[in-house]
């Protein structure tokens, strides 16, 4: 290949590779993630990347000249299959297809990666993983959402937060649909409400971008437009206005209607139940929280980090919650005809790494290995015999696999990837029944190098690592 012709290396926008600590921490918060989600009762399952198009549904798009924009679609000869947009619309297809096998109160925790056609930037990302708890079936929910909002302030803890570093806000999509009924707002443009009050407090929007979400248009930084919900002054007035409510007394006392006052019960319901447990003080009410979503229709939950982090060009910047959900009733009963209720949080994976990679809070398990330098190919045997006392006592540990090498380039190689310890030895170390070990990490200019009988092997490295 001519050096005209050669490709250049690099990634679509919104894909990452992770490696070294970013990926060790990753690991470790999905280690963390799924023991708690297996402590508080839940069952794993596993969904392919693929489902049938029309499965995952138009219902995820905003773009309504383009239903099916925010996501990756291909043509498999008959059906048009989708990399999943999320793992509900997965959960929704395989409980309607395996509900007779299924207990009757479904409590399931899927944690795979999901892929979203839109725009990137500041955390938001086109593939990540997401890691979701569901409980579907005929329950209190009260008790079942109260459930979630413990589980997710446990497991932000478990990962290594503190409780002052995040808020769990919840809200009930009911409340917002009085105001619309009241408002005589058209059927076809509730959602469109929906998802401008819902963008309130992501970044770049504020009451300036709902205000124009709620009349015609908004034009964002880049210049794009978005179509607005084409409300009159007089019913975006009064939602604004609604966004300025912050606690349910006051709510309570200013809307009377049915389908509101049917929200803040349950909202008071679940408040009740979240007082039996440990986290309650962490959960505030937010009843700009209706969630983006169409298939959402009561409780509703967003979890957001109460400091900034700082994005690849070193600004300052608000990521958004890193964990969501809420209610949903329907969802199902688009395959089986029948509403089978649930409700569900989504952890979001790597946003949530990108911020706590940020924060140097958490003690990384990262044991770089032993290594065990080959200074005379006849020796050969006695190093790999070496190695293995290493690894049959949990030691982590390598040797280096090019003997025609010199010690000087073996050394480089340990030092490059971090190596706290070179085990070297020559003729006279076998001859003596001896190791000779050079603390790769001591300060320059020390004698960091020990020789000790064979058998004191593992004792002598457990002393440096």
């Amino acid at each position: 290949m001519s050096e005209k012709n050669k490709l250049i290396p690099g990634l679509p926008s919104g894909f990452e590779d992770r490696w070294n600590k970013t990926l060790i921490l990753k690991k470790r918060l999905l280690k963390v993630i799924e023991n708690n989600f297996i402590r508080y009762g839940f069952d794993p399952l596993e969904t392919p990347s693929f489902e049938i198009a029309e499965n995952i549904g138009s219902f995820l798009a905003e773009d309504d000249n383009n239903p099916m924009s925010d996501v990756f679609s291909f043509n498999d000869g008959e059906k048009n299959i989708t990399l999943r947009y999320d793992l509900s619309s997965p959960l929704a297809r395989f409980v309607a297809q395996n509900n007779q096998e299924l207990p009757s109160i479904y409590k399931r925790y899927a944690i795979q990666n999901v892929f979203r056609n839109e725009k990137s930037g500041n955390a938001r990302f086109r593939e990540f993983t997401q890691a979701d708890c569901d409980i579907v079936g005929n329950v209190n929910p009260a008790q079942a959402n109260a459930e979630l909002c413990n589980l997710v302030a446990s497991t932000l803890i478990e990962c290594g937060l503190k409780k002052d570093q995040f808020t769990i806000n919840v809200s009930n999509r009911k409340i917002i649909q009085g105001l619309i009924q009241d408002l005589k707002i058209p059927t076809n443009k509730e959602i469109k409400v929906m998802r401008a009050i819902d963008k309130l407090d992501k970044p770049d929007f504020g009451i300036k971008g709902v205000e124009d979400l709620l009349k015609k248009e908004r034009k964002d930084k880049s210049g794009a437009i978005i179509k607005g919900a084409d409300l009159n002054d007089d019913q975006v007035s009064k939602i604004l206005n609604f966004l300025k409510i912050k606690d349910l007394k006051k709510l309570k006392q200013d809307f009377k209607n049915p389908i509101t006052k049917e929200g803040i019960k349950e909202l008071e319901d679940l408040f009740e139940v979240l007082d039996f447990g440990n986290y309650s003080e962490l959960v505030k009410t937010n009843f700009t929280i209706v969630r983006g979503l169409a298939y959402y229709d009561g409780f509703c939950i967003e979890t957001n980090l109460n400091f900034k982090t700082t994005n690849y060009k070193g600004k300052k910047i608000d990521i958004g919650s890193v964990c969501s959900g809420g209610q949903y009733n329907k969802l199902i009963s688009r395959f089986k005809g029948v509403d089978i209720p649930g409700t569900g949080v989504s952890i979001g994976v790597d946003r949530l790494l990108f911020a706590m990679s940020q924060i140097n809070q958490i003690q990384l398990d990262d044991q770089k290995p032993v290594i065990v330098c080959v200074m005379d190919e006849k020796y050969l045997k006695s190093y790999y015999e070496i190695l293995d006392i290493l690894r049959k006592n949990n030691i982590n540990s390598e040797i280096f696999l090019d003997s025609k090498k010199n010690l000087g380039k073996q050394l480089t190689y340990a030092n490059k990837r971090g190596c706290p310890i070179a085990v070297i030895c020559g003729e006279n170390e076998f001859k003596d029944s001896k190791i000779t070990l050079k603390n790769l990490l001591g300060i320059k200019g020390e004698d960091n190098q020990i020789t000790f009988s064979k058998e004191n092997l593992v004792n002598e490295i457990k002393k440096f690592i």
